[in-house]
């Protein structure tokens, strides 16, 4: 099972007696013979994963396509990236995942304090193991940037969509770059990222 990046706002899921877990609703059209039903939610696997949601606001409601033919994924028009993961993890955004395939596992992980001030949780996204995944990203492509130990990153954490590799997270309070461009009322609070890896980010906010 792969899946192919048909334009920039659209993937192809090809099905071969397999499956893919795709973000719930986000069927443009499918060729073949293709069944759907409910896979539940990202954090996890059952109850507990209804539950780990509610708990904190971070999860994932995916369907799973499965069968032989093509099915067609998009969402609202976003931009979407397919990555490869060779038994790495990548922390993500919920709300930025279209779709996964390989075996590869979800999750909810603390992600540690972000303030009062921000619609973010306190919790991200993490998927583990080989496979593909492709993201969405609002106003155009994704945009990796490198983080290496000499040159650490501070990102907007609405322009965060994910990270992979070595890398730590924290938060930093740092109000005056966004009084520079009349947001001074806005969050109080940045992402850092230490460590080596890449970080994603898209070119607009949420």
């Amino acid at each position: 099972m792969r899946l192919v990046e048909k334009s920039k706002r659209v993937i192809e899921a090809h099905l071969n007696n397999t499956s893919v877990r795709a973000l719930s609703g986000s069927m443009v059209a499918y060729e073949g013979q293709v069944q759907f039903k409910s896979a539940g939610f990202g954090g996890g696997e059952g109850v507990l994963a209804g539950l780990r949601q509610r708990a904190t606001g971070e999860g994932l409601s995916l369907m799973e396509c499965s069968g032989n033919g093509v099915v067609y994924l998009a969402h609202q028009g976003q931009d979407v990236t397919v990555l490869e993961l060779n038994n790495e993890t990548l922390q993500v955004e919920s709300e930025q995942l279209l779709a996964l395939n390989g075996n590869l596992g979800t999750n909810v992980t603390f992600a540690g304090v972000r303030g009062n001030m921000s619609g973010q949780g306190l919790f991200t996204t993490t998927v583990t193991g080989s496979g593909q995944v492709a993201l969405l990203s609002a106003g155009g492509p994704l945009i990796h940037l490198e983080v290496s130990p000499q040159y650490p990153l501070v990102v907007d954490p609405d322009a965060f969509v994910c990270a992979k590799g070595q890398l730590s997270q924290s938060f930093v309070t740092d109000v005056s770059w966004r009084t520079f461009v009349g947001q001074g009322s806005g969050e109080a609070f940045s992402l850092r990222w230490d460590g080596m890896g890449v970080v994603s980010i898209q070119p607009a906010e949420r």
